[in-house]
Order: C-alpha cells, then structure tokens, then sequence
C-alpha cells in the first residue's frame, strides 16, 4: 500500500511510520524540514529501507502538496499545530491546520483514483465535561473551546462533505516518551478532572491496523488507553513526578477552571483494532526509566527541581504573594 503519512517525524507520526514499515508498506514522509524532524527522519533513513520515501515540505504549499499527493493509496493526515502553539500563534496554527487540510483534500480529489483519507482529531472536542457522567462517546455533542478545537473541528467537517473515502480519530492525551522541560501549560487542568492517555506506539499500532480494517471507514472513533490508562490528571501527573524523584505538586498550584478532558468509551475502536497494550504505569515507567543515571541524584536535586517547577505555576505564585500580604 502507498501511503502519504504527513506529520511523518513528529510525536505520533514516527511511531505510525515505523509501525507501516515494519508491514511492508510504502511510506512517503511529508513533513516540514528542521533540525527536530531531520534528527528523527535519520533514524529512519539510515536503515536505508527501500519502503521509505522522504518528502520535505509544508501542508500550506498547495503544489508540494500535490505532487506528495500523487499515486498514493492513502492519506494519512496528522500534522498540525496543537496547543500550547496553537494558543499562542492561532493565525499559524489555522493555517496549517485547516488551510493544510483543506490543500490535501483538493489534491486528493483531483486524483484519478482519489486516495483514502484518515484525520487525527481530538477528545478535547467535546468540551468541558467533568459535570457529566463519563465516558464519553462518539454521538456526544461537540463544544471547541479554543483554536485547536475550531481548527479540528473545521478540518473534520471538510472531511465528511469530501468526496473521498474517509475516517476520523479522535484521540485522547498522547504523552511524550521523553525527558521534557516543564511548561506552564501543566498548570492548566485542575488535578481532580479525569484524563485518559495513550501510549504512542499503542497509538501507531491502532492506526496501522485502521488501515487494514474495511470497518473504520466513513467512521468517527475515540483512540484511547482504556481502562487502565483512565485516572485523574492529578494522579497521573503525580506519579510521573514521583517516579522521577521529584514528587507531587501542591493542589494550590494548578487552576481551577474546567479543562477538555475525559475519559472515552474506546469498546468499538478496541474491537475492531486490538491496539491497547500499555497501561498508564506502563508510560509512567517506560519515561522515568530515562533518567537513567541521573535517578541517583535526584534526592539533592529534588528540592531546586520543584522550586524550579513550581515556578511556571502563576496559580502558585499568586498564593505566595498573597500569604506574603497577610503577613506583613
């Protein structure tokens, strides 16, 4: 099978591309060049498969897009701008995420034999939540809340009035499986609201085998870890930094404002693609075990690790100036 896998070298993408190689398929990577997707495009490219075509370019240059377009089977649509990048450059983020979508779907149709197409959307669709009981399912109403919503949103709607085979998954959180530098942006779900994550590679698995399955098309399905990746942000967050030897945050910290999240109802896409695997302690696991040495350190450096950390809260530094206030 031909496919177009764009967003090739970025979080999700290279787990999906080395799952389709591993099938035996054609992947051609369309993904924009920089020193990130270069370092992970050399991973690939040094095995020298011949399955692995390598295509660089940008989702809202219409002609590349077209001649990446050209002879492939599928279309497998997972670039994008998320959040926080989306928040902060909504305009970029527009662009490449509906515009980009919009340049694929015109290039698809304009085929001979117009391509299948697959988008990656997301769970934060739905809104905020928390006040319902869970999960959530597919036929549950739609509420963007923020650009990244609105884009996804616009980009699902092009895909279903489309003239082109299709199918749309919605995913729940995706963490990274890497040593990440704090950001402000951990402080902005409140530790009580359910939060449902996902292995990536369990995420490549569901997607490749999506492409095998006559079942998922003209379909909306939640990809998510299941039941025993469903906990509370709080708590996944806590054990994550407990296993890196820097222990939970304070509640004060974190806002308390309602945030998109939840858990899904995964029974049909668990069915029909056998893909959940890892469990949330798995992921928390397989990340702290990248400390590696620096684990036998952490006791010294645990104290300036969670100053550090707690820094980026603006929740936090709030409280210490208003405790700050009383006392003067």
């Amino acid at each position: 099978m031909n496919i177009l896998l764009t967003g090739a070298f970025g979080h999700i993408g290279s787990y999906t591309l080395e799952e389709l190689l591993q099938r035996g398929h054609h992947v051609r990577c369309f993904d924009v060049q920089q020193p990130r997707t270069e370092a992970v495009a050399r991973r690939f490219t040094q095995r020298q498969d011949p399955h692995l075509e390598v295509f660089w370019g940008d989702v809202r240059d219409a002609e590349a897009v077209a001649r990446a377009v050209a002879g492939q089977d599928v279309i497998l649509h997972l670039a994008a701008i998320i959040p926080p990048q989306s928040n902060e450059e909504p305009e970029l983020a527009r662009q490449v995420n509906v515009e980009g979508t919009r340049n694929l779907l015109t290039a698809a149709e304009a085929q001979p034999r117009p391509p299948k197409f697959v988008l990656a959307s997301t769970f934060d669709l739905f809104g905020p939540t928390r006040h319902l009981p869970p999960p959530r399912r597919v036929t549950d109403p739609v509420v963007p809340t923020d650009p990244y919503t609105e884009h996804k949103l616009a980009a699902e709607t092009m895909v279903k009035a489309s003239g082109l085979t299709w199918a749309i998954f919605r995913f729940s959180d995706v963490p990274y499986i890497a040593l990440r530098e704090a950001h402000p942006i951990m402080y902005e779900i409140r530790p009580d609201t359910r939060f449902e994550v996902i292995h990536p590679r369990d995420l490549g698995l569901a997607l490749a085998n999506a492409l095998e399955c006559d079942a998922v098309w003209g379909k909306v399905l939640l990809l998510g870890g299941g039941p025993t990746c469903q906990t509370t942000y709080g708590e996944y967050l806590g054990k994550m930094l407990t296993a890196m030897g820097i222990g939970p945050l304070p509640a004060e910290a974190f806002t308390t404002a309602e945030y998109c999240t939840d858990w899904l109802d995964t029974e049909e896409s668990q069915r029909l693609l056998q893909y959940q695997r890892a469990s949330c302690d798995d992921i928390v696991n397989e990340v702290a075990a990248l400390l590696g040495w620096r684990r036998l350190i952490m006791p010294l450096a645990r104290p300036f690790a969670r100053r550090s950390i707690l820094k980026l809260s603006p929740y936090w530094k709030k409280q210490r100036q208003e405790q700050a206030a009383k006392q003067i």
